[in-house]
């Protein structure tokens, strides 16, 4: 079975269950199904093909998953657009991936009619989700009825290593690459999610991520659609909705990033919502204090930590048996994949040391879209190199310390700023924090941290310096300080600390 027989099955066995609620509007899997058949037999009209590149701008939907079903199902290739990338960005990636169909929502209208003119999408290849389309732009809403919910008749197999989606990194480090990924990677990526999830069909699940990234699409939505569960699905983040739709749904999984779980305490009185129905909670894509851990553990709320990248989706999970044991550890390899640390002579570490995660399996991707080189660079001997630097204690808990390009040398010394920044994290009046080495005719380099206090706090540079004291070695401890009022990031949430070097 490929992807686009998952929403097809559970259409037969489960007709009336439940797929999604957008909305207070419930989709079943029979409708889901027959409105993804609707638009395959469109876009097969229209001229995509097995292979073919198709884009995708829009804010959560339930016609989002209409899409990336009915794309799988076709054979083409499904393009996510983070919505929150400028012009010029979005302008690169569709003419990298060779994008000839867009799909996008009325709210990007203006956004796509300027990119028009540069972008290889055909002149009747535009398609609106929406009711104020644009004239130049394909109705979607109203061409699905022309169209039969029979399933479509594809040219040739739909197989498990067909590439079923080109997923554009955050671009932390500047520029974005496209990591193409088979119906088979995602396929054992969802498998491993019902695994660490203890996913069933009765289960609720809570979407509070965008669906152009692989934390909101491949490690929380359709993990659930692949058991035939229930999908909440949110146009955007609030941390009320997300408090009133657990209590209202009775929602049983909960992941999101650190920043979020951050919000829903800052803005909201958790205490005054019934959360009893949480079985387990999950958080991943970025860095997390422990405190913030312990403050949800006070709560009665245990949030567990998962590790993954696009490249490879989760690659480990901790189980909610050890989140408080092994609190600050992302847990331990994932049961479909392999993960070695090695040194730089590829040997495994022994644990206290201090090496780069890499991974094998059938989750790992099939290589960069249209770069061979950085392909062959990131990929050898079967091997996915992630570029995260990790340790392991006796027991084969991982911890991460950083990313090998954030590490910097001071003095002949290794410093990871992941542990500098997770100290500052810990001071009340910090909101946000981002360490980088900067260059320095003594040392080589040195730290310089990048503080964003609460509104209506104060911090001196010295004070700031005189906290790390005593609690890190002293050449760890950043030699200047700036105070921003944000930080420049992904829509993952990411830290782009190229832009502050």
């Amino acid at each position: 079975m490929t992807i686009g027989d998952w929403i097809r099955k559970w259409g037969l066995i489960s007709p009336q269950k439940t797929a999604i609620i957008f909305e207070d509007v419930e989709w079943n899997y029979r409708a889901l199904n027959e409105r993804a058949n609707r638009l395959a037999n469109f876009l097969i009209d229209l001229g995509v093909q097995r292979g073919d590149r198709v884009a995708t701008l829009l804010y959560n939907c339930p016609q989002y998953i209409e899409i990336y079903t009915a794309l799988a199902k076709v054979g083409a290739i499904i393009i996510p657009l983070n919505f929150r990338l400028a012009k010029s960005e979005l302008t690169s990636i569709i003419s990298d991936s060779g994008s000839e169909t867009l799909l996008f929502g009325e709210d990007f209208e203006e956004r796509v009619g300027a990119i028009g003119p540069d972008i290889p999408v055909k002149g009747k290849n535009y398609i609106c989700v929406g009711e104020n389309i644009p004239p130049w732009s394909i109705h979607y809403e109203k061409t699905l009825s022309d169209y039969p919910a029979d399933e479509p008749n594809v040219k040739g197999e739909v197989t498990l290593e067909d590439p079923q989606m080109i997923m554009y990194t955050s671009g932390t480090t500047g520029a974005s690459k496209g990591a193409l990924l088979s119906h088979r990677k995602t396929f054992f990526n969802v498998l491993n999610a019902n695994i660490y999830y203890g996913l069933t069909p009765g289960d609720i699940f809570l979407v509070t991520r965008s669906l152009f990234n692989s934390g909101g699409l491949l490690v929380e939505c359709f993990p659930m659609l692949y058991k035939g569960g229930t999908v909440i699905l949110q146009r955007h983040f609030n941390p009320k909705a997300v408090l009133e739709a657990i209590e209202k749904y009775r929602v049983t999984i909960l992941e999101a990033a650190a920043t979020m779980y951050r919000m829903i305490l800052e803005e909201c009185d958790i205490s005054q919502y019934d959360l009893t129905s949480l079985r387990v909670c999950y958080t991943g894509g970025e860095r997390i204090p422990i405190s913030l851990l312990n403050e949800y553990q006070q709560r009665d709320i245990t949030i567990c930590q998962i590790f993954g990248l696009t490249e490879t989706s989760t690659v480990t999970w901790l189980g909610k048996e050890d989140a408080v044991r092994k609190m600050g550890s992302v847990g331990r390899s994932v049961l479909h994949g392999e993960m070695r640390i090695v040194n730089k002579k590829e040997e495994d570490i022994r644990p206290g040391e201090v090496g780069e995660i890499s991974v094998r399996g059938p989750i790992i991707m099939d290589g960069y879209w249209n770069n061979l080189r950085l392909t062959e660079k990131t990929i050898r001997n079967g091997w996915l190199y992630t570029g995260d630097l990790a340790t392991i204690d006796d027991e084969g808990f991982v911890y991460i310390k950083d990313r090998k390009k954030d590490m910097f040398i001071s003095g002949g010394m290794n410093v990871y700023p992941a542990e500098i920044e997770k100290i500052y994290l810990e001071h009340p009046t910090v909101t946000d924090v981002a360490v980088i080495g900067s260059p320095n005719p003594k040392w080589g380099e040195v730290g310089k941290a990048f503080i964003v206090l609460k509104e209506g706090q104060a911090m001196t540079q010295q004070e700031a310096i005189d906290f790390c004291r005593d609690k890190i070695a002293k050449y760890k401890i950043p030699k200047f300080v700036h105070f921003v009022d944000k930080l420049p990031k992904t829509a993952g949430g990411k830290i782009r600390k190229y832009l502050l070097k």
